[in-house]
């Protein structure tokens, strides 16, 4: 299998879901939840990896740095990386 031949149907959704957080221009100052961002996800009806992947998140404020660092390793933990991707 090539690493493209992996990516599941959902490749790129934790980045989409982090864009809409944390919209591409905010001031890297903003804050959000773990709430806010569970909340977001059941907007996105995400697959129960993904949703898994966010409701791991431990609760509490997060810049948009720190949500991408801890949901990364929480995928990478998961061995998902390269089926879902990492965000930024």
């Amino acid at each position: 299998m090539h690493g493209a031949d992996m990516r599941a149907e959902e490749y790129g959704e934790l980045q989409r879901l982090v864009d809409s957080v944390f919209v591409p221009g905010i001031s890297s100052a903003a804050t959000c939840t773990k709430l806010d961002v569970v909340a977001r996800a059941e907007i996105f009806d995400l697959c129960d990896d993904l949703a898994e992947v966010v409701e791991a998140l431990p609760s509490r404020t997060y810049t948009r740095q720190r949500l991408c660092d801890q949901l990364n390793s929480i995928v990478v933990g998961h061995g998902w990386g390269a089926v879902y991707g990492t965000v930024e």
